[in-house]
């Protein structure tokens, strides 16, 4: 089965714009912040693998296996050169992919990306995946959010509605499993070869909430040399809930340093 993306503007002579979700996620995540984009800016807007209306398709695993299984399906797409943005786990997808197609990348977007060191709350992450309905998911987003942040109703239906496919939540914690590793005792996340990134010349801007209670924000200092930051106050993981005008001002930057 091959991925599923929304996409937008396909016969623009412009490099899409692609989109990355997180663990557990589904591209109609990026809703909040695509309203904040040019309407005429073209959009791929993928289900990662083993989420949403990709459930079933190849390149479930880790965000290496993940990486390929997007490079394949772009090439099937025949899109030569894109834009990249991706948040939490599609973060540390964006960035393999752009140290694997460096070329093709024009502009790479990070919100809180995975990889950028092993500390991670895994169980608040497992507590999520295995939410099916509405409440037990609003718990689960509120464990990732600043205090006082609340998901819309209409937006926890429709993930409800992808978390009740029959093996939904069974996929996601395969993949969980896939980039969780054990060292000295403690459980944390598999790390990105950052030292690789510093000679790509790729623009590239980072966003994190200081209030991340998933991915520490201390980790945004081991970006590489050249990338912009941006540390949004009283934000936590979901910032593209929670800022998604930040978001897209970062997108906007790193396209417009193309």
């Amino acid at each position: 089965m091959t991925l599923f993306a929304e996409v937008r503007h396909p016969s623009s002579a412009k490099p899409p714009l692609v989109l990355l979700h997180g663990f557990g996620g589904i591209g109609a995540a990026w809703a909040p912040v695509v309203e904040r984009l040019d309407p005429e800016l073209p959009l791929i807007v993928y289900d990662l693998p083993g989420h949403g209306r990709s459930l079933d398709a190849d390149g479930v695993g880790h965000a290496g296996v993940m990486a390929r299984a997007i490079l394949d399906d772009l090439d099937r797409r025949q899109i030569s050169s894109f834009h990249l943005c991706g948040h939490s786990m599609g973060g540390a997808i964006a960035s393999l992919i752009a140290l694997r197609a460096q070329d093709r990348v024009a502009s790479l977007t990070l919100v809180a990306p995975g990889g950028f060191g092993p500390e991670i709350d895994h169980q608040a992450l497992r507590r999520y995946g295995l939410a099916v309905e509405v409440a037990e998911l609003a718990v689960g987003l509120a464990a990732m959010t600043a205090q006082g942040v609340q998901a819309e109703a209409a937006d926890l239906n429709v993930l409800a509605d992808a978390r009740r496919i029959a093996g939904a939540t069974d996929r996601l914690m395969e993949i969980l499993q896939s980039f969780l590793v054990e060292k000295d005792g403690q459980i944390g996340q598999g790390t990105l070869p950052l030292s690789s990134f510093a000679g790509l010349g790729i623009p590239t801007w980072l966003i994190w909430g200081m209030d991340d209670p998933i991915l520490p924000v201390a980790q945004a200092k081991n970006i590489w040399p050249g990338a912009e930051v941006m540390l949004i106050e009283g934000a936590g993981h979901m910032l593209i809930d929670e800022v998604p005008d930040r978001v897209a001002v970062a997108i906007r930057a790193a396209m417009a340093e193309a």
